[in-house]
Formats: C-alpha cells, structure tokens, sequence
C-alpha cells in the first residue's frame, strides 16, 4: 500500500519509521511548501501539520481522492466543510482529536465514570492537562473530547478546565472528581509520540478503499470490519 504523509516534522517522521509495519511504502512526503498534488495515486495520507493549515490541506486531498488519516488538531470548527469535501468526492476521513489508542480508552472509561458520578452530588469535577511548549492550541482537542465524554456519560455539574504548557511534555490528560471524604483521578500520560504514529497507521490501514467520514473512536472499538 501506498502512503502520503503531509506535514514532514516530527510525527510525520514517527509515522514514515513504523510504515513498513502496517504493509505501507512510502509514496510521497510533502511538507509546507510542497505541492499536493504528490499525493496523488496514494492508497492513503496521513496529515499531521499545523491547526491553521490542516483544514486546507484536507480539502486538496478530497479534491485528489485521496483517503486521507488527520491527526492535526485546532481545526475542528471547520469539519462540516471539510466532511462536505470527502462526501462530495465519494472519499473517506479519519479523524480524531488524538490518535492513541489508549487516550481512547481513557475517553470510554470516562464517560463510565460521570454516569455513576452525575448521582453523586457531594463530586466535583475538573479536567487538567500539560503539554509542550509548541504546541499551539489550549485547551488541546483531546481535553475537549475528555470534557465531552464526561457530558456524553450525564455529568450535567461544573467541570473545571485548565491547560499547561511547558517543557517537552508529550501530553498528560486528567479528571478528577473531589469530595469532603476522598478524590478519584483518571490520568492518562503519554510516554512519547509513538502512540499518536501507530493510531494513525492503524488508521491508515483501515481507511484504504473506504468511503465517508469517521471518527477513529468509532472504527477503533467496533466489532465488524477491521
């Protein structure tokens, strides 16, 4: 299988290292001011770029057909125009505000969590993390996604949310809920990029000859085809 990886930096480096473990070749890297079109031909693309870029990006790659892996986040207030994209060109999206299998564990476990603790009144809740100090959105997109499993589990009360971002962090994402008697605290730490990169692939890998848009918690746990 052929792939396209967009935006050549760290991650899209992370991700051309493990392809050959996911049955892909490299077929084009394309960084900022490389055309699109080399993507062109390509069984699937992975966008790792920049939140003001990725939506751009996106809407070439639906022009070209081709079925396209999105780890970028920040971009999110565009999706309808970018699913208009893939629909319209009968192509398939991938995307997600984090591609680590085990953050979307997290998110699962999470809104478990707020349906047992929306019965109990004396809880409060908050939502924390930290990330390096390059990357560019806060609250990051995975925190949201934290926050809207905790109102998709029925935790209707306040949730207090805050972002740090220092150092090199690759990312930690907590929520807790705090009572007179005791504190419960979910915490998920990535140890390095290497998650997010096999997410991806394993992504990848499922979207070649796909159509329609998809959110990788959704082709992550399902039952039937993989």
């Amino acid at each position: 299988m052929k792939l396209a990886i967009v935006g050549y930096g760290k991650m899209g480096r992370m991700v051309e290292s493990l392809a050959p473990e996911y049955g892909f070749t490299i077929h084009a890297r394309i960084d900022a001011n490389d055309p699109m079109e080399a993507a062109q031909g390509a069984d699937a693309a992975i966008e790792f770029s920049m939140p003001d870029a990725a939506a751009a990006n996106l809407k070439k790659l639906a022009a070209l057909k081709v079925n396209t892996v999105c780890g970028t986040t920040g971009w999110f207030g565009q999706l309808d125009d970018v699913r208009h994209a893939f629909e319209n060109a009968n192509a398939a999206l991938v995307y997600s505000p984090n591609f680590s299998v085990g953050v979307n564990i997290f998110f699962k476990l999470l809104e478990d969590a707020a349906k047992m603790l929306e019965q109990q009144p004396e809880y409060g809740a908050w939502a924390w993390e930290i990330h390096h100090d390059a990357k560019k959105d806060a609250p990051s997109g995975t925190l949201i996604k934290a926050v809207e499993a905790l109102r998709a589990g029925g935790y209707t009360r306040n949730i207090d949310v805050s972002s740090n971002r220092a150092g090199k962090v690759p990312g930690t994402h907590e929520i807790g809920f705090d009572s007179a008697a005791d504190t419960i605290t979910l915490r998920h730490t990535a140890r390095s990029r290497e998650g997010f990169a096999r997410g991806a692939l394993q992504a990848a890998k499922w979207i070649v000859g796909k159509r329609g848009v998809h959110e990788f918690a959704n082709i992550l746990f399902q039952q039937g085809d993989k």
